[in-house]
């Protein structure tokens, strides 16, 4: 395996691997601001330079309400799920589906109770959401959560799942779909999923409201979690959500962009939410600060690989495949790592890019250049290399089906490259 040229990043005096933490109960509550790390204020070990970006104006709302649902209270009573034999032999999953079979009943509650979230409050917004809600996701991230919940549950006690368990992951569901709204009218993507994206259906207008509205619910029912912690931890996750917005529309045709900024983009637009997740289900099975930082990096981990895996594919797949158009973040101006590892070796490349594909014919010449000088497979690697980390920090927890199926998620990743 070949080894990526940036492994290790620091924010302040908090040593992270590949990118920084969100909100630690271990760290100082002053993250690093992002405004300093384009100032070359971070220390890594890539090649230092001055960060040069195309200024663009960049503006993004959040619009909180006070109006306090109650039908996505009732309603949560779920039985334990069947625990598979923890002995079984490792094999690689067929499909998400397969992986979250000892989560399954879990996600059918939460499935139920995202329906009920969908009322008849205000019947366009509920559309749009439910559009979304409705597209064929994959849940990845309340399983993961589950998951997490019922591992570390094993090591605290714990025989059920607390309402705080199930609370967070329907939380965590709504932060993921409300962002998804939002990325879809910044990116000006018509697709999602294969299906027609909530701002193509009703109109920029009521799709931001309609992301704003699933923001504030999702902020609603975290302060009922009443647990300031997670309320900490969460929170952060939107405003990474902004963070990594005005990173990547700063930075749009930039060939001067490096790997740890496209690392540190990847975490605040992707890795920060996985990673609150599963360090927010550790914590409220009760189990020790230094299982629930493992749990951290874990979600941080394999949020990045799952991150890089995607941008590979931007290039490996077709438009049928993807639910959306080939290399189009590439068109867009938004340089992933096939690209980054590309632009070190291709000096054709930049000039390509600087012109924002304004010839005829040059966006395919720059995929071609790009599939064929090794850069796919060096993201690979990268993908690889994060991928183990991310093993590597279930190690604190005992063996158990729950820990198989977070172990299966990161090689499911993988598994989508080969």
């Amino acid at each position: 395996m070949m080894s990526v040229t940036c492994h290790n990043l620091e924010f302040g005096r908090i040593r992270l691997d590949f990118v920084g933490c969100g909100c630690s109960s271990n760290a100082s509550p002053n993250r690093f601001p992002v405004r300093n790390c384009a100032e070359g204020m971070l220390r890594n070990v890539c090649r230092p330079r001055k960060l040069s970006c195309k200024k663009r104006e960049v503006g993004r709302c959040r619009v909180f309400s006070t109006k306090t649902p109650e039908t996505f209270l009732n309603g949560v009573t779920a039985g334990p799920p069947t625990v598979l034999d923890s002995k079984q032999e490792k094999k690689g999953p067929s499909s998400l589906s397969d992986m979250f079979e000892v989560v399954a009943d879990d996600l059918l509650t939460l499935n139920k109770n995202l329906q009920s979230i969908v009322g008849s409050e205000n019947p366009v917004l509920m559309s749009a959401a439910e559009q979304i809600f409705g597209a064929g996701g994959k849940r990845m991230r309340p399983a993961l959560v589950f998951l997490v919940s019922r591992a570390t549950a094993e090591i605290a006690g714990l025989k059920e799942l607390t309402i705080e368990h199930r609370r967070l992951a329907e939380i965590i569901e709504m932060i993921h779909t409300a962002s998804l709204i939002h990325d879809d009218v910044l990116d000006e993507s018509d697709m999602r999923r294969g299906k027609e994206t909530v701002h193509q259906l009703y109109g920029t207008r009521v799709a931001v409201l309609a992301g704003d509205f699933m923001f504030a619910q999702s902020s609603w029912y975290l302060a009922n979690l009443e647990n300031l912690e997670v309320i900490k931890l969460i929170s952060q996750v939107i405003k990474d959500f902004a963070s990594g917005e005005i990173k990547q529309a700063s930075s749009l045709f930039d060939c001067d962009v490096q790997l740890d900024e496209y690392l540190i983009k990847s975490y605040y637009k992707t890795a920060s939410l996985i990673a609150a997740s599963t360090k927010g289900a550790s914590i409220f099975s009760g189990v020790h600060s230094d299982i629930s930082e493992q749990m951290y990096q874990y979600g941080k981990n394999l949020g990045l690989s799952f991150q890089v895996v995607d941008d590979i594919l931007d290039f490996t797949q077709s438009a049928e495949q993807l639910g959306k158009p080939a290399a189009s973040d590439l068109a867009k101006g938004n340089l992933t790592a096939p690209v980054i590892f590309a632009l070190e070796k291709e000096s054709k490349l930049r000039d390509i890019i600087e012109s924002e594909f304004c010839e005829k014919g040059s966006l395919e010449e720059a995929i071609d250049i790009i599939e064929k000088c090794g850069a796919i497979e060096r993201a690979r690697d990268l993908a690889r290399e994060i991928a183990d980390r991310a093993l590597q920090n279930l190690d604190c927890l005992p063996e158990s089906s729950f820990r198989l199926g977070l172990e299966q998620t990161v090689n499911y990743n993988l598994e989508r490259i080969k």
